[in-house]
């Protein structure tokens, strides 16, 4: 288990006051901020940009040492036994970063691995293993610098387990990726928690993505974070709204009295087109299931349905507006 307890990371700056005099300040990036991650599970971290994402994944894996609080891993110490814990994890970035594009696809994981000890018959057969893992076995012995956008993600991430790490920092992984290669490195990295038990920290301006594949979701704001839980408990405790529109045969004035009499805490809005009526709904819970019980009821023809339900993007951008308000 990853657990981090109260870091913060504070800078000491310069401010230039007028032409001659300067004071110097202190600016946190990230700020008391708690943090756990279990082997196993997939843990977003979310919030706009400048919000302390960057930073709190370079302390999380030894590239910074927290101003205060404590990183542990597997109960190491992430400052005072890095070495120990740098062997435990890694990570993995989206765009075309990490990689040595002139070297082909297995140099490249060659040159990672001995830069983790490895060596050997033990390192051949752990690049053979990542190469078919990702799908790249026949293109081994291509420069990276004809590789694919695809594959060179697919490379990042063989490069990103070639220490065969506990945990995994994911930045970014499916930045500029077609739909179908996004798809793919999904599946991986649901495999890689559910089947090989990683844990796995993941960042993503792909809402969709996280709300896919996230078991909790940290969103930070300004250093510190100001909501945790599951993505569906967020959507629910921040956006209320489910959206219906629903198109039927002609509904009588009496039973669209009715509808409103019993959607209690509903906007409901009714159009009578030539042939039939449309019905547009906003309610604080799903009403699928009432308006088919009245149509069954009522013998009434539904036309067309469309729900919109609330998405993890719906409650970041809620959040963002009450944060700047």
């Amino acid at each position: 288990m990853i657990e981090a307890k109260g870091i913060s990371k504070c800078y000491t700056i310069k401010k230039r006051m007028n032409f001659f005099r300067s004071e110097k300040q202190i600016v946190c990036a990230v700020k008391k901020l708690d943090l756990s991650i279990n082997e196993g599970e997939i843990v977003g971290l979310l919030g706009l940009n400048g919000a302390g994402k960057t930073t709190t994944i370079k302390m999380l894996s030894t590239l910074l040492n927290p101003t205060e609080g404590q990183i542990t891993v597997d109960g190491d110490d992430a400052v005072k036994d890095a070495m120990k814990v740098k062997k435990k994890i890694n990570m993995i970035a989206g765009g075309e970063r990490m990689l040595y594009w002139r070297l082909t696809g297995e140099e490249n994981l060659r040159y990672f691995g001995k830069l983790y000890q490895l060596s050997g018959l033990q390192l051949e057969k752990r690049i053979a293993y990542l190469l078919d893992q990702v799908g790249l076995s026949d293109s081994k012995d291509v420069p990276v610098e004809l590789y694919s956008k695809g594959m060179k993600q697919r490379l990042q991430i063989a490069r990103g387990l070639i220490n065969d790490p506990k945990y995994l920092f994911l930045d970014e992984p499916t930045l500029g990726l077609d739909a179908p290669v996004a798809k793919q490195l999904r599946g991986l990295v649901k495999d890689l928690a559910s089947q090989e038990n990683k844990g796995i920290l993941l960042t993503s301006h792909y809402l969709e993505e996280v709300e896919e594949l996230c078991d909790r979701v940290y969103i930070i704001e300004k250093g510190t974070i100001i909501l945790h839980d599951t993505p569906e408990k967020i959507i629910a405790s921040v956006v209320k709204n489910y959206h219906l529109m629903i198109e039927t045969s002609s509904l009588s004035v009496a039973l669209q009295n009715k509808i409103k009499k019993e959607l209690v805490n509903c906007t409901i809005q009714f159009t009578d087109l030539t042939d039939s009526t449309s019905i547009h709904i906003d309610a604080p819970f799903d009403p699928t299931s009432f308006f088919i019980n009245i149509c069954m009821n009522e013998a009434i023809s539904i036309l067309k349905l469309e729900l919109k339900r609330p998405r993890l993007e719906d409650a970041i951008l809620t959040l963002a507006k009450e944060k700047s308000a």
